[in-house]
């Protein structure tokens, strides 16, 4: 059998990003320059000058922090890589088997390599209490986690808002109407909920109400077993699904179109919906189209019990394969 490192565990309070940067500094290098290659200096640089000022005219929080990281990391890409909103993922949230609580299931496919082999898990002293995310050094949002006693979520990108009708001039246009926004990043509201939401029905208003500047799916599973959703999210607009769900890259809002992201999204929804919800280590149901060649991560959590289980993949031929250990960690 093969050997797999374990995904590093790390205790930080709140400024993790930067704490998780000085501590693992060297997996930060190695993500980054699989995530920039072949993308020249002079472009990342540029990206990273268009990304600082949106930050700036934003008024965000975030940026003191950001330019912490972009000043230790000392090369290009760190601004353009705290906003980038590329990734496309597979979630369900339902009741543990026994019925007794909430649990999310989670699948986050992305074309960049080293996501799975590089990601962490820190456990963050928030100001609402602790919690953990799976994510990787020097990140500054959060696109999933589980806080004990409180609930778990992820986030999945949203369709791409068809403009006219060409995928890629359709990106195009919707990239540009992000840089005009000035609201809050999908990944950084989830950053703030798991910070400061209390409860369930916090999260899932807060999730449903603040505005942000692009589309976005959260899920969204708290601590009893009726508490699950799906929120569908338009920067201003949202459409809430209660209840056992599952969700990939497509709208499931009457009315709401867009071009669905990454592969097979109805396939894999319609797959998520079967998966049971068993902390299993093993990941025995990771199989197509679930398990796609941009599968780089899989997490179940349950925040009743405080207990998650996940596990990085990284591309093997044309689809997936474990990079790491299992993690099973108790909070």
């Amino acid at each position: 059998m093969p050997s797999f490192e374990s995904i590093p565990v790390h205790d930080v309070g709140r400024a993790f990003p930067l704490e998780t940067l000085e501590l693992e500094e060297a997996r930060a290098h190695a993500l980054i320059d699989g995530a920039t290659h072949g993308v020249p200096r002079t472009a990342l640089k540029a990206l990273d000058a268009v990304s600082r000022r949106w930050l700036a005219k934003q008024d965000s929080i975030h940026l003191p922090e950001i330019d912490a990281i972009a000043s230790r990391l000392a090369r290009p890409g760190a601004y353009f890589l705290s906003v980038n909103y590329e990734w496309g993922c597979t979630c369900r949230v339902a009741p543990s088997p026994d019925g007794k609580s909430a649990r999310l299931i989670r699948v986050l496919d992305w074309v960049t390599h080293g996501l799975g082999r590089y990601v962490i898990a820190a456990r963050v002293s928030g100001a609402a209490g602790p919690f953990v995310a799976l994510t990787w050094p020097g990140y500054t949002g959060v696109l999933q986690a589980m806080a004990p006693g409180r609930f778990s979520a992820a986030l999945n990108q949203a369709p791409m808002r068809p403009r006219i009708g060409h995928f890629g001039l359709d990106w195009a246009l919707n990239r540009h109407r992000v840089w005009r926004m000035t609201h809050i990043t999908p990944a950084h509201l989830l950053r703030e909920v798991f910070e400061t939401a209390p409860s369930f029905s916090e999260a899932k208003r807060m999730l449903r109400e603040r505005p942000i500047s692009a589309p976005a799916i959260f899920s969204l599973a708290g601590i009893k077993p009726h508490e699950t959703t799906v929120i569908e999210r338009t920067e201003t607009a949202a459409h809430v699904h209660d209840g056992c769900n599952a969700v990939a890259n497509h709208w499931q809002a009457p009315g709401w179109r867009g071009h669905t992201r990454g592969l097979d999204s109805a396939g894999r929804a319609c797959q998520m919906h079967a998966v049971s919800t068993e902390l299993d280590p093993s990941f025995a149901w990771m199989k197509r189209p679930i398990l796609n060649w941009n599968t780089r991560l899989a997490m179940i959590a349950d925040a009743a019990e405080g207990r998650l289980v996940a596990r990085g993949y990284e591309v093997v031929g044309h689809t997936a394969a474990p990079a790491t250990a299992p993690l099973e960690l108790t909070v």
